[in-house]
């Protein structure tokens, strides 16, 4: 869907882009970073400039000031604080907002970067590379566990889990075109087929529940976001909704929530944080230091009676928490 505010819709093809002073992306998964540096490339097609690139995870995005007079912005629901003119939103969250004054092009049945990418082919930007690049993106960020390419498409996702953005970026020298068949998908596959199995019959065995919706999964090996679906998929565990915590470096705790029926998204939202029906995330308030102040915090939030202490395996010694890569 393209929605104008202004007073007609325009063709696809004639859509008109103001110039952004930055392009601003979602940090936590790969179609963020696909369709950023995909609008980075579009950028500089249109207005021979390399324009600033940001990335945000929910919480920062949430409070971030939107000072500038013109920008593009990719895999984020459309707020009504971003119905500024010449501020175009290239998205696919689901958003009650309608835009009066910026233009959003919004379809929650595409990912993030197949928007981006179908506006770069408009200006000739597209090519067999980046035709697979898009799609792997596309698939692992609408989970299409049917397509011939899920598995695939995951160990490209999970580069960004395991490496995060800007390492990733910097890996690449900022170019989309060098993921393609990169040599660290190499690591991403072994740690597939050994770990992964490991990591499921561990997850599956420690489960604590935060609310009688909520379990909280421990995680010690694998792709965390397969070891969830598969937990989810299985009916391993009665909580419709599955919570992972990982501590980062900087000792900010980011929550993970995985459903299948659309649960996850309020859940994350009662934290301030966002993402999609069944798959969202949100940072614990800077104020919580550890994995297990964490799951007190989310009990309190959550509503729910306080229990005795049962931390999955001590999670702060299993190297400090988690090793979940999830936002």
């Amino acid at each position: 869907m393209l929605a104008l505010g202004r007073t007609a819709p325009y063709p696809e093809s004639m859509i008109p882009l103001s110039r952004p002073e930055v392009i601003i992306t979602h940090e936590s998964d790969l179609d963020g970073f696909v369709a950023g540096l995909l609008l980075q490339k579009l950028a500089q097609k249109l207005f021979q400039k390399t324009i600033p690139l940001e990335a945000y995870h929910y919480n920062y995005w949430k409070k971030r000031e939107l000072r500038e007079k013109s920008a593009w912005v990719t895999d984020f629901a459309f707020e009504s604080r971003m119905d500024k003119p010449d501020w175009t939103i290239i998205d696919h969250h689901v958003t009650d907002a309608l835009p009066k004054s910026s233009l959003l092009i919004h379809d929650p049945a595409k990912s993030a970067s197949l928007l981006c990418y179908e506006l770069c082919l408009e200006h000739g930007l597209g090519s067999p590379v980046l035709d697979r690049v898009v799609h792997l993106s596309n698939v692992a960020d609408l989970f299409l566990e049917n397509d011939p390419d899920f598995v695939i498409a995951n160990d490209y996702a999970n580069l960004v889990k395991v490496y995060q953005f800007w390492n990733l970026h910097a890996i690449l020298d900022g170019n989309l075109e060098a993921l393609l068949d990169h040599a660290l998908l190499e690591v991403m596959a072994a740690k597939r087929k050994v770990e992964d199995p490991l990591g499921f019959e561990w997850s599956r065995k420690n489960i604590i529940e935060i609310s009688p919706a909520v379990g909280l999964v421990d995680t010690l090996v694998g792709n965390t976001n397969l070891i969830i679906h598969y937990l989810l998929a299985r009916k391993a565990t009665p909580y419709p909704v599955l919570a992972t915590l990982f501590k980062r470096a900087n000792n900010l705790v980011i929550a993970s929530f995985r459903s299948r029926n659309g649960e996850a998204l309020k859940i994350a939202e009662k934290l301030q944080g966002g993402g999609h029906a069944n798959a969202a995330g949100a940072i614990m308030p800077v104020s919580i230091k550890s994995i297990d102040d964490s799951i007190d915090y989310l009990r309190k939030v959550l509503h729910t009676k306080a229990q005795p202490s049962q931390p999955l395996t001590s999670m702060e010694s299993l190297l400090a928490g988690f090793h979940v890569r999830n936002s």
